[in-house]
């Protein structure tokens, strides 16, 4: 499990919010700003072993459309995961935040890391658009509430004004 001291299980989220607009203040740059969005979200949020990004693209033979992993921080990921499966996936195909408490109990779950036990995703939806989502996981089960749903969602939404796609 990674923690960065002075990381919270219950952080102020609108601060963060705030914290997200300053940061990326300037810089309209999808690699830079994802990259430090995901940073910053897993150095003050605790009990978390990924925060990342997985972004929309077709699928090698052009047939739909994947998530392709991009900026994150943690251990190593899968690097394509179809819309559809798996929470990414599922918050993908249905336009909507996925929280879940187990994700062995997830139907269809990708076990990108054995260590994770509960996750939150949330699609990034520009102009009607699916242009990904944002995933963070944990090691340690119910991890994320409806606070940290709202939280995450409002810093997403401040990430995605302050980006370019």
């Amino acid at each position: 499990m990674h923690t960065t001291p002075g990381a919270s299980l219950h952080p102020d989220y609108s601060l963060l919010t705030r914290q997200v607009a300053s940061v990326l203040e300037g810089e309209r740059d999808l690699v830079a700003n994802a990259s430090q969005f995901a940073a910053l979200v897993y150095d003050t949020v605790a009990d978390l072993n990924w925060a990342g990004f997985y972004l929309t693209c077709p699928s090698r033979d052009g047939a739909r459309e994947d998530l392709l992993v991009g900026p994150f921080q943690g251990k190593v990921a899968c690097a394509r995961i179809p819309f559809g499966r798996g929470v990414c996936g599922t918050a993908a195909a249905e336009r909507r935040t996925v929280l879940v408490m187990d994700v062995h109990a997830f139907p269809g779950h990708i076990a990108c890391d054995s260590a994770s036990n509960s996750e939150i995703v949330i699609p990034l939806i520009k102009d009607g658009k699916v242009l990904g989502v944002f995933d963070i996981d944990s090691p340690s089960l119910n991890r994320f509430t409806e606070e940290d749903q709202r939280g995450l969602e409002a810093m997403v939404a401040a990430f995605l004004a302050a980006t370019d796609f």
